[in-house]
C-alpha cells in the first residue's frame, strides 16, 4: 500500500524513483546500458473533472492507467506520480527510437475517445523523454529533465512530446533568472514607458501616444517585450506592471497637454487579461485618474478579444463601468 497509488495500482512515485536508482546503478555497472523515461501530462483532464465530475475523473485515469499498461513491456515500469501524471521507465532502453516510438504509440491511442459512464471523452497528453545513461549524477536529474521536456511539448501546443536536451534546462534556467531580476525591476521600477505618436495624416498631425513598456535591463541591454510580458502574465507581475504603466502614462500625457497647450491630446495603455479580474481594478483606475489630474475622455484603454471572451460576463460589467467613466475602448489584436 505505501508503494503503489490508490486505486490505479499502479507503482508511486516513491517506487518508480526507486526502480529508477537501479536502472542508474545497473548502468554504472554496464557501461553500454541504456534506459529511458517518459514523463506524461494529460491534456485538459481539468475540464473533464469540472465538468463531469471527480468520479468520471477517476474512471478516466484508470482506463488510461490501463491504456499505457497495454503499450509497455512487462519489464518496463509505468507509475501514477499524482494528478493526471504517469511516469514510465524503460529499461534497458535500446535508442532514442525506440522512446520515440512508444510516445507515438501512447499518442495514438489517447487520440480516439474514452468511453465512461455514458460519456464520450476525448482527451490527449504532452510526453517529456529522456534517454539516461551512466553519466546521469542522481535519479532526480532524470526527472528533472523529463519533466522540463513535458513542458516544453505543452507549451509547444500539447498533444505532442518532446525529447531532452541540454538547451531546455539551460533556458528554464535563464527563464528562473529573468523572474527574479524581473521581480526586483517591478519593486525598484525600473521599467520604463515609451511613447508611440498617433498620427492624424491628413493633416499632419500628432493626435496621441500609445504607451509601450520597456525594460533596460542592467546587464542584458533593452530586453525585448516577448522575453518578458509572458513570463509577467504567468508569474501576475504584470499586474503591478500595469499600474505603474497606467500611472506613469496618464501622468505624461497630462504634462504634455499642459505644456503643448494641446488639451485634446489622448493616450493608449495596454490592459492585461489579469488587469481586468482583478477586484480592485476600478478603484485603482480612478485613483489613478484623480491622482493625474487627467480628463477621463483623453484615456484609451486596449483591450484583447481574447481578455473578453475569456471572462465575457465578468468583463462585459466592467467595461460598462469603464465606459461610464467616459474612457474609451478598444479592441487589440482584433482578428
Amino acid at each position: 500500500m505505501a508503494l503503489h497509488y490508490g486505486f490505479t495500482q499502479l507503482p508511486n512515485r516513491r517506487l518508480f524513483m526507486d526502480r529508477l536508482q537501479q536502472a542508474m546503478a545497473q548502468s554504472q555497472v554496464q557501461p553500454d546500458y541504456q534506459f529511458g523515461m517518459l514523463f506524461l501530462d494529460c491534456d485538459r483532464f481539468k475540464l473533464v473533472n469540472d465538468s463531469l465530475g471527480h468520479l468520471v475523473g477517476d474512471e478516466l485515469l484508470l482506463a488510461i492507467a490501463r491504456c499505457l499498461e497495454g503499450l509497455i513491456q512487462p519489464g518496463d515500469t509505468l507509475s501514477r506520480f499524482g494528478g493526471d501524471e504517469f511516469a514510465i521507465l524503460i529499461h534497458p532502453a535500446a535508442d532514442l527510437a525506440q522512446l520515440m516510438a512508444i510516445a507515438n504509440a501512447i499518442l495514438t491511442r489517447m487520440s480516439l475517445p474514452f468511453h465512461l459512464q455514458r460519456h464520450e471523452v476525448f482527451i490527449n497528453a504532452s510526453i517529456g523523454i529522456v534517454l539516461g545513461d551512466r553519466t546521469y549524477p542522481s535519479a532526480d536529474h532524470v526527472l528533472r529533465d523529463a519533466d522540463t521536456a513535458m513542458y516544453r511539448a505543452k507549451a509547444s501546443g500539447k498533444g505532442q512530446f518532446k525529447v531532452f536536451d541540454p538547451a531546455m534546462h539551460a533556458a528554464v534556467q535563464q527563464n528562473l533568472q529573468l523572474e527574479t531580476d524581473l521581480r526586483y525591476a517591478v519593486q525598484q521600477n525600473e521599467l520604463i514607458v515609451y511613447y508611440q505618436p498617433i498620427i492624424d495624416l491628413t493633416q499632419r498631425t500628432i493626435t496621441g501616444f500609445e504607451a509601450l513598456v520597456r525594460w533596460p535591463h542592467p546587464q542584458r541591454g533593452l530586453v525585448p517585450p516577448g522575453d518578458f510580458i509572458p513570463l509577467a502574465e504567468e508569474t501576475g507581475l504584470i499586474i503591478p506592471i500595469g499600474e505603474q504603466v497606467l500611472m506613469q502614462a496618464c501622468q505624461q500625457l497630462r504634462q504634455w497637454q499642459h505644456d503643448l497647450n494641446h488639451s485634446s491630446l489622448t493616450i493608449s495603455v495596454n490592459l492585461s487579461a489579469r488587469q481586468l479580474v482583478q477586484p480592485n481594478f476600478l478603484s485603482q483606475l480612478d485613483h489613478i485618474l484623480k491622482i493625474t489630474q487627467l480628463n477621463p475622455r483623453f484615456l484609451k484603454l486596449e483591450i484583447t478579444e481574447s481578455a473578453i471572451i475569456e471572462n465575457a460576463q465578468t468583463t462585459a460589467i466592467l467595461l460598462h463601468c469603464i465606459q461610464e467613466r467616459q474612457i474609451q475602448l478598444c479592441l487589440d489584436d482584433f482578428g
